[in-house]
């Protein structure tokens, strides 16, 4: 794979993984996804999305085949890249990697009685103000929210806001959308296919939702993924460019190069059009000027719910999971 590391996000050899008891997670999974790409991985519950979406999170280790983040072994950081791997001779950097998946919003930290303006600010949100508004207005977070006083959709979107407010180069999605209306999830996703258009960013997002994310995605895209992998019972049955799918009237095709799928009736544009105007009579959040600004509501909540922002900022960076 060494002639592989520069063009691809992710490239991995024959990976293999086994669980503890012996039953086979992933087998012989080769994958090359090239930069800026939007990967879609379809399968079955227990098909592998999970396992191998956490194995490039470098959550599990593996003991067959060969994985590389951005040209780099994530599993051998004691084994600097050598100076051959760029132009300037220096090591190759593996870039930010961020899981997102669906275990936190039950982690019992998210469910105490903390404002969102700590949480957020608690990982950074000061440092990167610009983004961080971005992100709660597309998000449509409430900043005067208590994560004890919020549903399970809205305590996903304040997820969803720290884990993405660093930038990062690989993001890997494990069904983290589930909870979300379908305008958020909309706005959610046309901000990643941006980002994977605009900086050196890379998506793999494992869904069982599929409404919104096929043909004339946007105002700019003709579908949100750029590739198709599917994967069940561990293996990786097919792989597919975007352009090699095709929405027709019949679902029968003898050209194996070409997936021809049946045009289906769905009211995901209807329910989408019908919250746009929701939003629109209600206005974004944002634009309340009854409601304090955030550096004025982060200053009060910090006062009044404890007593020390250096103590506070420190224990929810060793202790919050964006598992």
């Amino acid at each position: 794979m060494s002639d592989l590391v520069t063009e691809y996000a992710v490239s991995t050899e024959n990976l293999s993984y086994l669980f503890p008891n012996k039953k086979v997670g992933l087998a012989n999974i080769t994958l090359a996804v090239p930069k800026h790409s939007r990967v879609l991985i379809v399968g079955p519950n227990g098909a592998g999305k999970s396992t191998l979406l956490k194995i490039l999170a470098g959550q599990k280790l593996i003991k067959s085949g060969k994985i590389l983040i951005n040209g780099v072994d994530p599993f051998a950081f004691n084994k600097p890249a050598p100076a051959s791997a760029n132009s300037t001779g220096a090591p190759r950097q593996m870039g930010i990697t961020t899981y997102l998946g669906t275990e936190w919003a039950n982690n019992e930290i998210t469910k105490r009685d903390v404002p969102v303006t700590v949480l957020i600010g608690s990982i950074g949100g000061d440092l990167l103000p610009e983004r961080r508004d971005l992100l709660i207005d597309l998000l449509d977070i409430d900043i005067s929210w208590r994560m004890n006083q919020i549903s399970d959709g809205e305590r996903r979107r304040v997820q969803l806001a720290m884990g993405l407010l660093k930038p990062w180069n690989l993001l890997l999605l494990d069904e983290v959308t589930v909870d979300l209306d379908v305008l958020v999830r909309n706005r959610l996703l046309s901000f990643l296919a941006k980002e994977t258009e605009t900086r050196d960013a890379t998506v793999i997002y494992a869904t069982h939702i599929f409404d919104g994310l096929g043909g004339n995605f946007g105002d700019k895209y003709k579908s949100w993924p750029t590739s198709i992998v599917h994967l069940s019972g561990g293996k990786k049955l097919q792989d597919f460019s975007i352009d090699q799918i095709e929405y027709v009237n019949e679902s029968e095709s003898n050209d194996e190069k070409i997936i021809k799928i049946a045009k289906v009736n769905s009211l995901h544009p209807l329910a989408l059009k019908w919250l746009n105007q929701d939003l629109i009579a209600r206005g974004e959040r944002s634009e309340d000027k009854t409601r304090p600004k955030w550096t004025d509501l982060e200053k009060e909540m910090e006062s009044k719910y404890y007593d020390d922002k250096g103590r506070v900022t420190d224990y929810f960076k060793t202790t919050r999971s964006v598992n």
